[in-house]
């Protein structure tokens, strides 16, 4: 389903994809994050997306202007997943309600990996 708000001057629809999209994106400028993941379920593997597909490492369920969101992480080593996760969870909330006006009803975070990230990258 997709996203739906009822204006003064008419309705706004915006698709799964964009909010898919604007939410592994905001999940991506996080500090401690290296990228999205996506899991193949076929040998259960997580494989780090680029940014550009960072939206295939994300799940939404959408109901009128209440939107519930899956994150599948890859982390760097070395950092504090809880404090990674919860500057996740704050970040895509405000950016995610602030700029499409849907209320964020739940996100879960889920730690596919760690990754040691180079200096150099």
């Amino acid at each position: 389903m997709k996203g739906k708000m009822n204006t003064d001057m008419g309705d706004v629809v915006i698709d799964r994809d964009v909010l898919a999209k604007y939410a592994g994106i905001a999940t991506t400028d996080c500090i401690g994050i290296v990228g999205m993941a996506s899991v193949n379920m076929k040998d259960g593997v997580a494989k780090l997306l680029k940014r550009e597909s960072a939206s295939r490492g994300v799940n939404l369920v959408v109901n009128e202007n209440r939107v519930k969101i899956e994150l599948h992480v890859i982390v760097a080593y070395g950092v504090s997943i809880r404090a990674v996760a919860q500057n996740v969870l704050e970040n895509v909330r405000y950016k995610v309600e602030e700029y499409t006006g849907l209320e964020v009803e739940s996100i879960n975070v889920i730690v596919e990996g760690v990754r040691i990230v180079d200096e150099d990258e």
